[in-house]
């Protein structure tokens, strides 16, 4: 199964960016990748593994803002239809050699 974190928090002040900084350090050193700007995913064995993954984001969870988790299964998770727009700071995968396999 997978986790689906997403957050939202102000960036407003340099100590506010601090804090989403350090959250997403948090999230990427516990094995999180990101999906979209604020929006990570992290793979999870069994219950405990879930349980654990969610206990640490409730003790790492930034002061401000909102912090969501989603449980979907891998089968679930294989079905999310990409909508790529034709923006220049992202890139499609079409070679076999560019493909991520995790």
């Amino acid at each position: 199964m997978r986790l689906m974190v997403f957050f939202d928090m102000p960036m407003l002040t340099a100590a506010q960016r601090r804090r989403y900084a350090q959250f997403r350090k948090f999230l990427v050193k516990d094995g999180y990748l990101m999906v979209q700007r604020s929006v990570y995913s992290k793979l999870a064995i069994n219950d405990a593994a879930v349980a654990g993954a969610i206990g640490r984001l409730q003790k790492n969870r930034p002061a401000e803002g909102l912090v969501q988790v989603l449980r979907v299964t891998e089968k679930q998770y294989a079905t999310m239809a990409c909508i790529v727009g034709n923006s220049p700071d992202r890139d499609e995968m079409d070679t076999p050699d560019e493909l991520v396999v995790l």
